[in-house]
């Protein structure tokens, strides 16, 4: 089975590719407003080299509560390519800023997946959102 995670607490983002037995990590820190470019982090994981986003079996994304806006941006990066290669998403939650390893969250969406009996259609990305244990309560302009 062939899984790809990413993981962000804003300022540092990491990738993770388990491919059967092997994985494939990197992580990056960066300003906290600066957004990953998701080429570079595909190709440092060992895309094109020893994988291919079509040999992907599962995507998977932290549910990070420390950054509301990188979790939104990897969520919508993956809910992309899930559906383009219609492949399931999972969120996996992320409740302490040390918990922001890609392959930890690699390795809990595979056991999760699998203990679902592998059914694609539980893990729908068009169902795949990000969540938050605090109401928000955004204010809407001129409101």
């Amino acid at each position: 089975m062939k899984v790809l995670a990413i993981n962000s607490s804003g300022d540092r983002t990491s990738i993770s590719v388990i491919l059967d037995d092997e994985i494939n990590s990197f992580t990056m820190s960066h300003e906290r407003k600066d957004r990953p470019n998701w080429d570079m982090f595909l190709d440092y994981a060992g895309h094109n080299q020893t994988f291919t986003l079509k040999e992907i079996d599962l995507f998977a994304f932290g549910n990070n509560q420390n950054s509301y806006t990188a979790t939104r941006t990897i969520a919508s990066y993956l809910k992309g390519l899930a559906i383009a290669l219609e492949k399931p998403l999972i969120s996996i939650d992320c409740l302490s800023e040390d918990d922001i390893k890609a392959d930890d969250i690699a390795l809990k969406a595979k056991d999760k997946f699998i203990k679902a009996d592998c059914k694609k259609d539980i893990f729908d990305p068009a169902k795949a959102n990000p969540s938050y244990e605090e109401d928000l309560k955004f204010k809407k302009i001129h409101e």
